[in-house]
């Protein structure tokens, strides 16, 4: 992710002056492969020279480099999860109010244009009251007992690894569109493979979730990491009383829109009605991940320089993410239960058991 981010700086206008690595010799390999003028022996030589620190390590790293970062007054950008726990999410997202800084996760796909259309098509009511959704995000990048990385060993990934990892881009995206909060959910969580590379794996590869927003839709959301042939099938379906509104992030430059006497596309257009100047390029030339990325960070940096931009996710949306997933695993835990979301910024969550209804840290 370090890569991402390095070239999304950059064509912010930053300048990448150091990294660090888990080891000295470590980011200095990475730094010689991203163009980065420096590697730092660790963080705290990387906090003496910078304005904002690209939290890019492990999960499970993120809450501590994330504080120390903020106790050095400097912006943070944080690769999701936030943190491994809600506890971790709701002090990181004080701390940083109370510095006054910076603080920003990544949800990029909020930046891609056709993400932006959708938004304002619900905005506007042109689809009407939205009743229901359906969504999902799959891969296959863990399809097989032989396929591990950090991220299967909770010490280091957390407890949550399919839900927590693509899982809270979902939820971002939904609850984004629709301008709406998931109020209870009824979760299944499964883990194919109870070991990989000679390791036991105590985090789920497969989640499924039925949710119920605050304005009243129901949704379907799966989540899994074991999908033959899907890389990044990030898809929302949302389904209104005047139409239906479908995104498909492998194939971001349309919207597919529903209506009781047909369907139709719609295509990329700059300028069009919730752009806000993302589409940079004429239609027909595609835009796609990397210009959805560059455009969050540049909104980060605006940020900095004092500017309010729309949309941009916050470590309160990292909060709301670890919220959701805590959500998620408590209701997998008790059967699929549901699970009632407590309704302002706190991260608790109650239980409704009445059920009848790259290894861097990039800086710049």
């Amino acid at each position: 992710m370090a890569a991402v981010h390095s070239r999304a700086a950059r064509a912010a206008g930053a300048e990448t002056a150091v990294i660090a690595g888990s080891r000295p010799e470590r980011g200095a390999v990475a730094a010689g492969e991203l163009g980065i003028a420096a590697a730092a022996a660790g963080i705290e030589d990387l906090l003496e020279s910078c304005d904002v620190v690209h939290v890019c390590t492990p999960n499970a790293r993120h809450a501590e480099q994330a504080h120390a970062a903020i106790a050095a007054g400097r912006h943070v950008v944080c690769e999701k999860p936030l943190a491994t726990t809600v506890e971790d999410a709701e002090a990181l997202a004080a701390a940083v109010t109370a510095a006054g800084l910076v603080g920003a996760v990544p949800f990029v796909y909020r930046y891609h244009p056709m993400v932006r259309r959708a938004r304002e098509i619900v905005a506007s009511g042109e689809a009407g009251a939205i009743l229901t959704i359906d969504g999902a995000y799959l891969q296959d990048w863990m399809l097989r007992a032989t396929d591990t990385n950090w991220r299967a060993d909770a010490a280091a990934g957390g407890a949550s690894r399919a839900f927590a990892d693509i899982g809270s881009h979902l939820c971002d995206l939904v609850e984004f569109v629709t301008g709406d909060r998931i109020v209870a959910l009824s979760a299944r969580t499964r883990t194919v493979f109870g070991e990989r590379g000679g390791a036991s794996v105590a985090n789920e590869d497969i989640a499924a979730v039925v949710a119920q927003f605050a304005g009243g839709a129901l949704a379907t959301l799966l989540v899994s990491q074991m999908a033959p042939g899907r890389k990044n099938g990030l898809v929302i379906e949302l389904h209104g009383t005047s139409s239906s509104v479908r995104f498909e992030q492998e194939d971001p430059e349309r919207l597919w829109i529903g209506e009781e006497n047909g369907s139709r596309l719609i295509r990329r257009e700059p300028g069009m009605p919730g752009d806000r100047g993302l589409s940079l390029v004429p239609s027909g030339h595609p835009m796609g991940y990397q210009d959805a990325f560059d455009a969050f960070v540049a909104d980060v940096y605006a940020a900095v320089r004092g500017a309010e931009p729309d949309g941009l996710p916050t470590f309160a949306d990292g909060l709301r993410a670890a919220v959701v997933t805590a959500a998620v695993l408590e209701s997998a835990a008790g059967g699929g239960r549901w699970v009632t979301l407590a309704p302002a910024a706190s991260g608790s969550t109650t239980t409704d058991t009445d059920t009848e209804d790259t290894d861097t840290e990039e800086k710049s």
